[in-house]
């Protein structure tokens, strides 16, 4: 055989490949892509509570000023900053040796008057002694009585109490420092944090306003009087409170009626001067639509929503809202009921586009729209690739 024909059979077959994969017909399309799902939820009618919220600071429910009602020097602090004391335990101890040296001097003349009142006794039967002489031995020894009360009590006050239970803050003296000289000096402040109250105000337009619903009977009144407190961080407090009580007049300066709620406190994690919005009811309202918040957008035209419509595409709707139920808002025009509303997915809900109607699970979080699940795999992928 002809070794120059071996390098020819490899070019021969590769040859008759290439014209195979070049009669070989076109791939067909490939598959569909998916729509887009988005939750939604059925737009229905029914009885709605009206609330409002409104912004509030959180004040303590008692507040004690620890003074020095007597003079001296203090000696010891007998608590610990920042701690929960309760009522009648002792804070500073304040020198008492001039105290009690006076406190002994005072129940030595009141033993003496005593004693002189006891002899005088069977002296005055027989004019040993005159009325006059028995009735001032006995003035002396309530005088001096009265002296060891007052020098008994002050003995006392060389030990602060407590006057109510509650939170201490930070002391304002020092071990060595002179109070009470001149006048009472404030050592301390206890504040009773549980329960706790919430000041807010209400404009007096709105309660006007809500008043005249109410007898045009657009409205009811509200059965619950309970509220809901929202932290800073938007979240909701778990306890409810009531509401106090309500000034029944308007404040000129403001045009507001100011308004009190009371809140268990029991983790104290409620701490007076807290920046907090209450939560609410106003009346009660039938035959309403009430709608998620964050299905609810603004546009150059005003509010609108998405729904799903014929052949399942996202359609935009215009909406009018009266006010809010809850963190939902109720809508006064635009929607009938029986509606597929679009709550969640509405990045992907483009007017016209064909979507994937699945009903909304509620208990389901979001991060920026997302389901958390989805939201947290490129974080942790991200945090691998650093």
């Amino acid at each position: 055989m002809n070794p120059l024909a071996k390098p020819l059979v490899p070019a021969f077959l590769l040859m008759t490949l290439l014209a195979a994969c070049g009669d070989k017909p076109a791939a067909g399309p490939g598959p569909a892509m998916p729509l887009p799902e988005v939750d939604v939820i059925t737009v229905g009618r029914g009885d709605v509570t009206l609330t409002q919220d409104l912004p509030g600071r959180l004040q303590a429910y008692r507040t004690a000023q620890v003074r020095a009602r007597v003079e001296g020097v203090i000696e010891k602090r007998l608590f610990v900053e920042g701690s929960d004391v309760r009522a009648g335990a002792p804070l500073f101890q304040i020198d008492a040796h001039t105290y009690k040296a006076t406190a002994a001097a005072a129940e030595a003349d009141v033993a003496i008057a005593r004693q002189t009142v006891e002899r005088y006794k069977p002296l005055l039967p027989v004019k040993a002694v005159s009325q006059q002489e028995y009735d001032l031995a006995v003035a002396r020894v309530k005088q001096a009585e009265a002296v060891l009360a007052r020098a008994l009590e002050d003995l006392g006050n060389a030990r602060v109490p407590a006057a109510i239970s509650g939170h201490i803050g930070r002391t304002l003296v020092s071990e060595g420092t002179l109070v009470g000289k001149g006048e009472p000096t404030l050592l301390a402040t206890i504040e009773q944090i549980d329960p706790i109250y919430v000041n807010f105000t209400q404009p007096g337009a709105d309660l006007l306003r809500l008043r005249q619903a109410i007898r045009s009977g657009k409205y009811k009144h509200a059965e619950s009087a309970r509220v809901e407190l929202l932290l800073e961080d938007g979240t909701v407090y778990p306890a409810t409170g009531k509401i106090f009580f309500t000034d029944m007049a308007v404040d000129p300066a403001t045009g507001s009626v100011s308004l009190r709620a009371e809140f268990a406190n029991p983790q104290h994690d409620l701490l007076p001067g807290m920046f907090a919005r209450i939560r609410f009811p106003e009346a009660t309202q039938g035959n309403a639509i009430r709608v998620p918040q964050r299905a609810v957008q603004s546009g150059p035209q005003g509010q609108f929503v998405m729904i799903v419509g014929e052949e399942s595409k996202a359609v935009p709707v215009p909406v009018k809202t009266s006010g809010m139920a809850g963190g939902d808002f109720v809508i006064a025009d635009g929607l009938k009921g029986g509606e597929q509303l679009i709550v969640n997915g509405l990045q992907k809900a483009r007017p016209g586009t064909a979507v994937k109607a699945v009903p909304w699970d509620k208990s389901a979080p979001l991060i920026a729209g997302k389901p958390a699940e989805a939201a947290a795999k490129p974080a942790a992928k991200a945090d691998h690739v650093r």
